[in-house]
């Protein structure tokens, strides 16, 4: 057993809980728990765990919803250094079924049903490498367990957790992580915070969480709030959450702060203990970064990352807006194209050799995006290296079209897709959401992006719509749009 002060994740987070001892550290309604109270849950949870013969190796299926257990039990299935699988709400039994056939050697739910869908799956799933089929377990009973002391059991290269892509462009995939990797990662060593991480965790005193713990980047923050000596607070509805749960900071995607800032333009709220809105998801366009800015004030932390890579960059209310700030990991640019290196990176996709060999190359992990860097050292995103329409045989990355798109005086947001074309192959499908409901006939628009980008480039057709569809992730779902 190693020694305590050599143990890997989640031992970190453990020693920030127990120093916090009777401050809050979670709130869910009128119900608050301390550090302390946290660490007990942690505690009772892994022993259970043992209790049914889970420890290092072992997948951990989560089917949880948003509460103080939840925190718990992902924390007790590192404890016990199992590789912990989150299924999210809203999933199909059959995407459901996919996550279980993970080598799955026991699921967790919050009750003996589980969620909706969730208990006639179980009841089928596959059945693992050593031929049984997993232990189903409630978070209830794992509770009756005493507590035992807490020793983190994870081992440096196990994966300690499977994180599924959002799928923005193509099929789910799961990043697998080590316990090396989590924990290298920053969120809960302030000393390895860098400038841009010390100034959000500052704003951290009441942080949402909302949707689902298994999500990368609620679970990341809700870390960084513990360490920085703020409470998580769950928001079971985010949407008047903020005046409702006197929040500071909250994550939020593209779409949703088009929604807030037209909101506050139209009827303002009572947003006056906000400190930090965590935008992330999708790049912003310059515009809606300063009209965020100028309608909510100097709130905005534009983080950028990936599922493979965790942050890799993020811009504070004073970088200028449209980049992403300075990063502080080591980013190399290959033909436009962003390779990336972080302390708590992935280190393959589980069971895809194919697509982990084309992503993990050499330590770097091929980001897929375009970017270059200013004078300054900010990073600009420029789009996606697929996100293409290709023209005559021309491939033209939609990134800078959106990009043109976006800069028409009556256009708040772009999106283009590619559609079928006789003559051309593909070509350029708009989507706009208009800036005081007036939409900008085709020809405008065509002339704007053609003397900027060329003809290929101008859109064969615009579409208005008042908003962009979204994936379960809360990315612009343009797979939605096309079809």
């Amino acid at each position: 057993m190693p020694a305590r002060d050599t143990e890997p994740f989640p031992r970190a987070v453990l020693d920030v809980l127990a120093a916090a001892g009777e401050r809050p550290v979670f709130e869910h309604g009128t119900r608050v728990v301390t550090g302390g109270e946290m660490l007990d849950l942690v505690a009772r949870i892994a022993t259970g765990l043992r209790a049914k013969g889970i420890g290092p190796g072992d997948g951990l299926a989560l089917l949880l919803g948003v509460h103080p257990e939840a925190f718990a039990a992902i924390l007790a299935g590192h404890v016990v250094g199992a590789r912990v699988v989150g299924v999210r709400p809203g999933l199909t039994e059959a995407q459901v079924a996919h996550l279980l056939g993970l080598d799955i050697a026991a699921v967790v739910t919050d009750s003996a049903g589980g969620m909706a869908g969730a208990a006639s799956v179980t009841d089928e799933a596959p059945v693992t490498d050593a031929g049984q089929a997993p232990v189903r377990l409630t978070v209830s009973d794992l509770l009756t367990h005493a507590a035992e002391p807490l020793r983190c059991d994870g081992r440096p290269d196990d994966i300690a957790r499977l994180i599924h892509t959002s799928g923005s462009t193509g099929a789910p995939k799961a990043c697998a992580q080590t316990y090396a990797s989590m924990t290298n990662a920053w969120a809960a060593h302030p000393q390895a915070w860098p400038p841009a991480i010390r100034d959000l965790a500052s704003r951290l005193d009441r942080y949402l969480v909302f949707g689902s713990l298994s999500s990368q980047v609620m679970f990341e923050y809700a870390i960084l709030t513990l360490t920085a000596g703020g409470t998580v607070v769950v928001a079971d509805n985010p949407a008047d959450a903020i005046t409702r749960l006197r929040a500071t900071a909250r994550v939020i995607t593209v779409p949703g702060l088009a929604k807030l800032v037209a909101a506050q333009q139209h009827d303002p709220a009572d947003l006056s203990t906000l400190k930090a809105l965590l935008v992330s998801g999708s790049p912003l366009t310059p515009e809606r970064h300063r009209e965020a800015l100028a309608t909510l004030g100097p709130v905005l932390f534009h983080g950028y990352g990936q599922t493979e890579t965790g942050m890799i960059s993020m811009a504070t209310p004073t970088d200028p807006p449209g980049t992403v700030g300075r990063p502080p990991v080591d980013v190399e640019i290959r033909d436009g194209e962003l390779y990336v290196r972080t302390p708590g990176q992935a280190r393959e996709y589980w069971a895809n050799p194919h697509e982990t060999a084309e992503i993990f190359v050499d330590g770097w992990v091929r980001t897929r995006d375009l970017g270059r860097f200013d004078d300054d050292g900010h990073l600009r995103l420029t789009g996606r290296a697929r996100d293409v329409v290709i023209v005559n045989a021309n491939l033209h990355y939609v990134g800078p079209i959106e990009q043109v798109l976006a800069e028409h005086p009556d256009v708040a947001e772009a999106y283009v897709v590619a559609v079928p074309d006789d003559e051309t192959g593909e070509a350029v499908h708009a989507f706009v959401v208009p800036r005081a409901g007036r939409v900008p006939p085709l020809d405008e628009i065509r002339e704007l992006v053609t003397a900027r980008l060329g003809a290929a480039c101008a859109p064969v057709r615009v579409t208005a719509i008042s908003e962009p569809p979204v994936a379960p992730s809360g990315k612009p779902d343009k797979r939605q749009l096309t079809a």
